[in-house]
């Protein structure tokens, strides 16, 4: 059909936008052929008419299918253009949040600006070995591809990372080169890859810088080459590097900074070997600090700096070159600090003792003067002579700048090549894989040298690119034998030819360089000249006259001329470098300049300022020429030369192509800015890429795939058994036009644009099925809905009728009995009022009465007590008046005759004074004076009579006055109280007046009380009513109460015994975490062991001297076991065949191979020692015991009786601690579930008893021992003292009586034994005493402890009592459940001890017991035949129990070898195993061992067991890979492991045999620790069996899980890109579902035949499905294209099969179906509805196996396979994460797949009696006997 055609209404295009580039929009109105404009809708609804270009009438692009929309691979699009692009990579970021996607051979890779959980092991583990077009987009698939094709097609392979300052071209070159040291490995144990990796910290601290672009921008280039040996492991690297950007030392703009080792030297000055470098911050420096920005936000500079050093140390830098390297950075820094002073116009000076040059020439080791002259100065020289010339200041501190710049990239490069020579390796190269991490085409608003030479570099790389994607095009349509036409694609080699050709820009640069007087302007001009009207490419710019524009294939740049010759020459002072290199204290100083003769530049002349940034070029390693032009090369030369080599290595190597895009200039985490993702696709190629592949045939599809997604296109009658010719007229018939099409070998060939045609015919024929499928659906549901309303309907009436005829009959009835109810109802309320009213009356009128009586009696009362208090008042008031009115009568009477009294004493003063004027008036009075003298003598003689009766009188009146006042101050008081007692009077009026008051308002109330008595009798009898109605709602409540405690008390039960599950399970599981690292560290153990095997095969192979030493044991066995297998072992290994030694040896370490030799060595000596000990004793007690007489016969026979009673308690007691022993157990497995366990607990007591009764018994037992060896050393000292005697030729005999010792000596020897005896008795007591003393101390120590838990509880009560209800049991109950285990280890210690001690002490008895054989043997063989028979000696060895002597092989020391060989080595489960019993060859080694314990031979059995274990390694290392041989010895190893157990006399085994079994037990030997041995071997093999069954597995899972559809036409198969995937219809190469299911059923058979454990069948069944949702779970989290619905329902439905397979083999308990939890959640979230918040909340509560990582990668990765379906909406996404925000679980997005359940190996006991077996003759066993 026409393209013109698919222009019809709603028809989505594309149309340009200024601010989104392309934006989207749908056609209103069909498209005819000649319209100018096209009726548009953008999506927010606004119409739009787009004029068409009327000379191209060139039709917008149209949009992809939505289906199509998120694709992994671009080629995959049905329209492949601009808009498609870019709308594609915008959704994939933005939202499904996948960062790479395919675009044919390039992976376009977005910076995301945010870590993502993508790039850990398990990622890597999950694309190792995956085709490229299995899995999503990934820098991993890429990597792997190369890895896969180098291993291929053996051929050199390169990754190419461009793009641009930002985009992550280091990162995913890192992220490459992790992958291959990961999937390789190294050939050698020099860590190879570890090297590899180190060295990117290395070059991003001396190469790497924080631009405003990007925090870790590199500012190099570097190419890596790989290598890899022939069996593809890493063997070493080597690194290229290109343009260093080194203007970057001396100066940074703003927001940007030097090189990150500058800052970390810095922040690490304050380390004690950094402070000789006299550093400090990075604001000191003038080199680090111009950008003003010395942090990067989450770096810490001090750390990365320890990275850095760690990475020199271990790429073999050592601690002295470290710090000549920061030494030699350091001076750098000090260098930038030197300030440079103006001396005039045309000279500088640097002034005197500069702190920081003087720095700089200490740390460099050069003069001071020299220094500070050379760079204030230069040297010209001429033909005839040379010239010292002083620089002005601006041209010092450019030469200043050179110098460190120079210095930075000598540094540079030496690093580059210590790095390069620690990477180096001495194994041949086989091939590399090649990493390129260069920049990509840059433009700026100013662009000078650099930028020309970076677009140099790109466009060569772009010609190379376009040249292989031509290339492959051609492969393929030649390969499909497709008509080839030229393909147009753009060459930009006119532009490289402008670049490099003869008289290009390079050459004319190069010429212009070599003139003398050469400048930039010169050379613009001779560009202009010779380029601008000859090359279409080369422009001049309007406005300028130093500048030049040059069309790249890109996009057009113009470049700044300015400083091009100056940054081509890259000049320095040599006279500065002849300094540097006359330092003879810094050795690497010398080292770095050792080659300078050849890198400076030819002239003298310092650097000019300007430009961005200057550039470095590493030396070529090529042939180097010696002549001076050689050595003289300019940069844009040697740039030239490097990249041509570059350019001719790739092109020599099958390339991988990279292309890192950066979305926005802001470093924002997901956002796209579609401006910036054009401008970097049209650089990168990515769009020629889409171009060159629409040219063509650029949708491809298989014919079989072709049929599965068209067959709805299809009838019956065009389908043909030939699926290709049902292909061809299918498509004759849709796409009339042959040229849209091509039939190839294995695919058709679609033009741009068919498949969509194909799609939208595919969509309409699916929407009219969808359509008839609709309206027949709508027609049943809506009949079904019509006969249900009708049948609901007819029954609705019916129902109805009959409850209303019901409900008019109970009317009728409830009416008349409620006429009834009422007559008698009236009848009793009349009755009931008038009862009522009367009490009422009655009641009221006697309360009346008598208040009224009260009333008159309280009135009578109260006034004649009135009388009494008036009468009484009246007469205290009548004295008090009198009383007062005396007192007055009184006082007045004083005070009158006081008066008189002085009137009479004034009228005697006047006459006093009166005489005496008489007497001067008549002076001649004399005689008369004289009479009145002594008439004054009298009247004084008088007067003194008279004062002392004065002085009498007034003492009287003072008295009487005294009394008086007192009498006065009564009086006042007497009226205070009569005014008192007048007022109380008055208040009594007032009271009685208020009283009277009262009893009017009381009778008021009385009656208001009467009326309020009636109304509250009326209440309380309402009240009564009502209260009685309470109170039956009270009771159904105290009922409701009473049931709902009962449940609360029943949920808190359960709530309880759910919490003691939840902690069992949690035990449970922290006991399988414990299980499991323990049985981690034994595969690691094997693994060792393997690997110590290999090796020591290897040097056996190398050198075929065989080294003398000891034989090795086996390193499972225990310490306590070795001690006594050491010397048996040595022995043996002397006497034993060089076959014997292969079997039975061990894999040990050297340093332990050498310490055991040692030790056995010493061992031999002991041993010989010991033996001459044993025969010079032997000797003398021959020698005594002939000498003995009768009674000395007598005394020792009762002696030895004496011990051999002795050693038989000692056997019944242990029987007895044994048993006491199983009595504890049990009594502690009965009591595992109780709650309290207690000091107190029936537990406790037992266990204290039984713990009491052990230690008591210990020392009882400790006791007969020493008194044991103390009998045996008396008897030892007698008969040494014997020998001391004379020699008689008769023997002795002592007379009977004791009486009759009459020997001084014999007296002497009592007295010694008696001593003894006192003494060891003495011992006896000190060690009871200690004894005593420590369990004294143990008891105060568990009282103790006992007070501090007491303390504990209580304080956890008061705690508990503060809490709610709810916590407080959960507490009480975690503290109960804490203190139970701690209790349950503590009694699993004591337990353990225990048994440690009842061992111990069982293997002492059995040595003594050896012992005291062999002197009883050495005894008989002494003693006369008639003393035997006199005096028969009683045995003194343990009693051993009677056997009947069945179910035991006996075999001879020398057939151990040929046992082993023919029943482990040699046989094959398959063939003669098939028709043995199951476990027989576990049942004859048992058989053996039991006759080796029978005659208690620990040699032999310690033999036989060491090399059954060696032998079964040795088959599995030789058959791991056969899962047959495996699980057949997984199944003995079990079974002879179960006998041990069965047979070994415990009796927690015991109870399990029959009588007869319980007889075949093991007597001698307690083989408890290799039972240990044994069980560390069944984990081994176990583990090897779930290796080799997922090694089977693997391949099957992903194809026959996802790929394969099980239900066929379910799964739409969408159209695919270049990167094809793996098919998923059926061919015959291809694994389905039921090859999994017989693989599964395979496994089982084998396992059954071979009599493995029904748990242990189940555990491995668990492991196998695990393993299978584990890898189907990381595929569909790591593939786009199988999360849909349709995919959703094939797992489902692959799931319920792998259940039913459960169901038949009775396995649905074995936990297998819980570990497909996850893959059965993630299918549930496929299928599930996801655009609500009540869909989200499904999800939520239903997906609680899957992690919420994988919960939204799920969601982000599912992709509709047909229109009808819609895709998850990012706020969806969202919704999800919020509500999962608060789960608390690993963020790992992949399920380990190589995790393994840690296994255990439950008793099984057998029913199969020994001595019924029979043994095959096929097993060639005829030298075995049956006992």
């Amino acid at each position: 059909m026409a393209a013109s055609e698919l222009y019809t209404k709603y028809a989505r295009v594309w149309i340009p936008d200024s601010e989104e580039v392309w934006r989207s929009a749908e056609l209103t109105k069909d498209y005819k052929q000649g319209d100018t404009v096209l009726h548009l809708q953008l999506e927010d609804g606004t119409d739009l008419e787009h004029k068409l270009d009327p000379k191209t009438k060139n039709l917008p692009h149209l949009r992809n299918p939505d289906i199509l929309v998120g694709e992994n691979d671009l080629t995959a699009l049905s329209y492949l253009h601009e808009p498609a692009v870019l709308h594609n990579l915008k959704v994939r970021f933005i939202d499904s949040k996948l960062i790479y996607t395919y675009c044919g051979i390039v992976l376009v890779a977005i910076n995301p600006y945010e870590t993502l959980p993508i790039y850990g092991t398990d990622i890597i583990n999950a694309y190792s070995g995956q085709n490229m077009g299995d899995m999503d987009p990934h820098i991993f698939a890429v990597a792997e591809e190369a890895y896969k094709q180098m291993a291929r097609d053996e051929r050199n392979q390169s990754i190419i990372v461009s793009g641009e300052s930002g985009a992550g071209k280091t990162v995913s070159a890192k992220y490459a080169m992790r992958y291959f040291a990961t999937v390789s490995g190294s050939a050698s144990e020099a860590n190879v890859e570890e090297k590899v990796l180190a060295s990117n910290p290395i070059m991003e601290a001396i190469g790497n810088a924080k631009t405003t672009r990007n925090d870790n921008s590199s500012r190099f280039g570097k190419y890596i080459e790989i290598g890899f040996d022939k069996k593809y492991h890493i063997i070493g690297a080597n690194m290229r590097t290109y343009l260093l950007e080194k203007s970057r030392v001396v100066f940074q703009a703003d927001e940007e900074r030097n090189y990150h080792v500058f800052y970390q030297l810095c922040a690490s000055s304050h380390v004690p070997e950094f402070k000789a470098l006299k550093l400090g911050s990075a604001d000191v420096f003038h080199y680090t600090k111009q950008g003003r920005n010395p942090v990067i936000d989450g770096v810490d500079d001090a750390k990365e700096m320890s990275t850095t050093r760690n990475a020199f140390t271990l790429l073999g830098i050592n601690e002295s070159y470290q710090m000549g390297l920061f030494q030699v950075l350091a001076a750098i820094l000090h260098l930038g600090n030197v300030d440079v002073k103006d001396r005039d116009a045309d000279s500088s000076i640097i002034p005197p003792n500069n702190s920081h040059l003087m720095v700089f020439c200490e740390l460099m080791g050069v003069a001071y003067q020299d220094m500070s002259h050379w760079l204030c100065h230069k040297k010209l020289k001429t033909a005839a002579e040379t010239y010292i010339k002083p620089i002005p200041k601006l041209q010092a501190i450019n030469a200043r700048d050179a110098l460190a710049k120079h210095i930075y990239a000598k540094l540079f490069n030496w690093i580059v090549d210590h790095v390069n020579k620690a990477l180096h390796s001495t194994v041949k190269q086989h091939s590399f894989i090649g990493v390129l991490d260069i920049y990509g085409f840059e433009t700026f608003e100013i662009n000078s040298f650099e930028q020309f030479c970076i677009n140099y570099a790109n466009e060569k790389l772009q010609q190379q690119f376009n040249m292989h994607v031509f290339k492959l095009e051609q492969e393929e349509y030649m390969k499909e034998q497709i008509p080839w036409t030229l393909i147009d694609f753009y060459d930009n080699q006119p532009c490289i030819n402008l670049i490099e050709a003869k008289m290009g820009v390079l050459d004319l640069l190069d010429e212009e360089c070599k003139m003398p007087k050469g400048s930039d302007d010169s050379w613009a001009q001779k560009l202009y000249n010779t380029h601008l009207k000859t090359c279409s490419l080369f422009e001049k710019p309007r406005m300028s006259n130093k500048a030049f524009i040059i069309q790249h294939f890109a996009d057009k740049v113009e470049y700044q001329c300015e400083g091009f010759l100056e940054k081509n020459k890259d000049t320095v002072n040599e006279e500065q470098i002849h300094v540097l290199k006359a330092s003879k204290k810094f050795d690497l100083l010398v080292e770095l300049f050792r080659d300078e003769e050849k890198a400076t530049s030819p002239t003298g002349v310092a650097p000019a300022t300007g430009g961005r940034t200057r550039l470095s070029v590493k030396p070529d390693k090529g042939k180097p020429d010696k002549s001076s032009k050689e050595h003289k090369k300019t940069v844009g030369l040697q740039f030239r030369n490097s990249l041509q080599l570059l350019m001719e290595t790739l092109n020599a190597t099958t390339p991988h192509y990279v292309r890192c895009i950066k979305p926005n200039d802001y470093k924002y985490a997901f956002t796209f800015d579609p401006k910036r993702a054009v401008q970097q696709l049209r650089a990168c190629g990515v769009l020629e890429t889409i171009r060159i592949s629409a040219a063509g045939f650029p949708s491809r599809w298989t014919y079989q795939e072709f049929f599965s997604r068209y067959r709805v296109l299809m009838k019956q009658k065009d389908v043909l058994p030939d699926k290709k010719m049902t292909c061809k007229n299918v498509l004759e018939k849709l796409v009339q036009d042959p040229d849209k099409y091509q039939f190839g070998k294995t695919k058709i060939f679609f033009r741009a644009g068919q498949v969509a045609y194909l799609e939208k015919l595919r969509a309409d024929k699916l929407r009219a099925a969808c359509i008839r499928i609709q309206k027949t659906i709508r027609c049943w549901l809506a009949r079904k809905k019509y006969l249900r309303m009708k049948h609901a309907a007819i029954t609705i009436q019916r129902y109805v009728r009959g409850y209303q005829a019901r409900c008019l009959a109970t009317f009728l009835r409830r009416t008349r009995a409620a006429t009834i109810i009422q007559k008698y109802q009236r009848m009793y309320v009349a009755r009931s009022s008038y009862r009522r009213k009367q009490a009422a009356a009655l009641a009221m009128q006697c309360i009346l009465r008598a208040f009224m009586a009260r009333q008159l009696y309280r009135a009578l009362l109260r006034e004649h007590k009135a009388i009494i208090i008036q009468k009484m008042v009246r007469g205290w008031l009548a004295r008090q008046w009198y009383k007062r009115s005396l007192a007055a009568v009184v006082y007045l009477q004083c005070c009158m005759r006081r008066m008189r009294a002085k009137r009479e004493l004034k009228k005697l003063k006047i006459e006093a004074r009166s005489v005496e004027h008489y007497k001067k008036l008549n002076i001649g009075m004399e005689n008369k004076i004289m009479q009145l003298q002594r008439k004054i003598d009298d009247q004084n003689k008088d007067n003194r009579s008279l004062t002392e009766r004065l002085s009498g009188l007034e003492v009287t009146h003072a008295a009487e006055s005294e009394r008086l006042r007192r009498e006065l101050s009564r009086l006042r008081c007497a009226e205070e109280d009569a005014k008192n007692s007048n007022n109380r009077v008055i208040t009594l009026q007032e009271e009685l007046e208020r009283l009277r008051a009262e009893l009017q308002n009381t009778q008021k109330e009385k009656k208001a009380i009467e009326e309020w008595a009636q109304k509250y009798q009326d209440e309380m009898e309402q009240m009564i009513s009502e209260l009685k109605d309470q109170n039956n709602l009270l009771k159904n409540e105290k009922n409701d109460l009473n049931r709902l405690i009962q449940e609360q008390g029943q949920q808190w039960t359960e709530k309880m015994q759910r919490a003691l599950k939840e902690e069992t399970a949690q035990l449970e599981t922290d006991l399988n975490e414990e299980r499991s690292r323990y049985q981690n560290l034994l595969s690691e153990h094997l693994r060792l062991e393997e690997k110590y095997d290999d090796l020591k095969e290897e040097i056996s192979l190398t050198v075929n001297v065989p080294k003398p030493g000891h034989r090795r044991t086996d390193s499972t066995h225990s310490s306590n076991e070795s001690e006594y297998t050491y010397n048996s072992e040595f022995a043996e290994s002397e006497e034993g065949s060089r076959g014997v030694e292969d079997v039975t040896k061990a894999s040990l370490d050297m340093a332990l191979f050498l310490k055991l030799q040692k030790r056995v060595t010493e061992l031999e000596q002991e041993k010989q020692g010991l033996q001459n000990e044993l025969d010079r004793r032997e000797e003398q007690f021959q020698r005594a015991r002939a000498r003995d007489d009768e009674e000395h016969k007598k005394a020792r026979s009762a002696e030895l009786e004496y011990e051999s009673l002795k050693r038989q308690e000692l056997e019944s007691e242990n029987k007895k601690l044994k048993h006491n022993l199983n009595e504890m157990r049990q009594s502690l497995m009965s009591n595992a579930g109780a709650v309290s366990a207690a000091p107190g607990s029936p537990a406790y007591k037992v266990l204290l008893d039984q713990l009491n009764s052990s230690n008591e018994e210990l020392e009882v037992r400790k006791e007969e021992v020493l008194i044991l060896r103390s009998q045996l050393v008396s008897q030892k000292e007698a008969m040494q003292h014997k020998d001391e005697k004379e020699t008689m030729t008769e023997p002795l005999h002592y007379v009977e009586d004791v009486q009759k010792l009459g020997d001084a000596k014999e007296i002497s020897q009592a007295y010694m034994g008696l001593k003894d005896t006192n003494r060891l008795l003495e011992s006896q007591l000190q060690a009871q005493r200690r004894s005593h003393e420590s369990e004294l101390e143990a008891l105060r120590g568990e009282l103790q402890s006992v007070k501090e838990e007491n303390n504990r509880q209580q304080q956890l009560l008061a705690q508990n009592l503060q809490l709610p209800p709810e916590a407080r049991i959960e507490a009480s109950l975690q503290h109960e459940i804490t203190r139970l285990t701690n209790e349950n280890l503590d009694l699993m210690e004591q337990l353990e001890k225990q048994d440690k001690t009842v061992r111990k002490l069982k293997k002492q008895l059995k040595v003594f017991a050896k012992k005291i054989n062999d002197l009883e043997g050495g005894q008989i063989e002494n003693v006369s035949p008639g003393q035997m028979a006199d005096e028969p000696i009683r045995p003194v060895s343990i009693p051993r129990r009677e056997k009947d002597f069945q179910g035991m092989l006996e075999y001879k020391k020398e057939d151990e070898l040929k046992l082993v060989k023919n029943l482990i080595l040699e046989l094959k489960p398959r063939g003669v195993a098939v028709n043995l019993i199951p476990g027989l060859p576990a049942y004859i080694l048992f058989m053996c061992l039991r006759h080796a314990d029978y005659i208690n031979d620990d040699q032999k059995v310690r033999s036989l067991l060491t090399s059954t274990i060696n032998s079964i390694k040795k088959i599995l290392k030789k058959r791991g890979d056969d899962f047959e041989t495996v699980s057949f010895w997984l199944a003995n190893t079990c079974r002879f492991l179960h006998c041990l157990k069965q047979y070994s006399g415990d009796e927690q085994f015991m109870k399990y045999n029959s009588p007869k079994q319980n007889e075949h037990c093991l007597s001698n030997f307690d083989l408890a620790e290799y039972r240990q041995v044994l069980s560390d071997l069944a984990i081994q093999i176990y583990q090897q069996l779930i290796k080799c069954m997922e090694n089977i597995l693997q391949p099957m899972i992903v194809s026959g899980m996802l790929e394969h559809e099980t239900i066929q036409g379910v799964s739409g198969v969408k159209p695919t890109g270049l990167r094809k995937r793996t098919s998923s219809i059926a061919d015959e190469g291809t694994y389905t579902l039921d090859s999994i299911i017989r693989q599964l059923n395979s496994f089982h058979s084998i396992m059954c035949q071979h009599g493995t454990d029904p748990e242990l069948i189940k555990q491995v069944v668990k492991q196998q499905f695990y393993i299978v949702g584990a890898v189907t779970l990381n595929n569909l989290l790591l593939r786009k294209d199988m999360c849909s619905w349709s995919k959703g329902m094939q797992i489902r439905y692959n799931v319920s099969q792998l259940e039913e397979w459960l169901r038949d083999k009775n396995l649905m308990v074995c936990g297998a179906k819980e570990t497909l939890e996850p893959l059965i959640q993630a299918a549930q979230l496929l299928q599930v509805k996801k655009k609500t918040d009540e869909d989200a909340e499904a999800i939520c509560s239903m997906c609680n196996a899957l992690t919420t990582a994988q919960i939204v990668k799920v969601l982000n990765l599912y992709t509709p396979v047909n229109a009808f379906e819609e895709r998850v909406s990012v706020t969806f996404i969202r919704t999800i994460q919020n509500r999962l925000r608060d789960r608390k679980e690993s963020p790992q997005l992949l399920l380990d797949t190589k995790i393994i359940y840690p296994v255990t190996f439950p008793f099984n006991p057998s029913s199969l009696a020994l001595e019924t077996i029979q043994i095959p003759g096929s097993l060639n066993l005829a030298f075995l006997t049956r006992v």
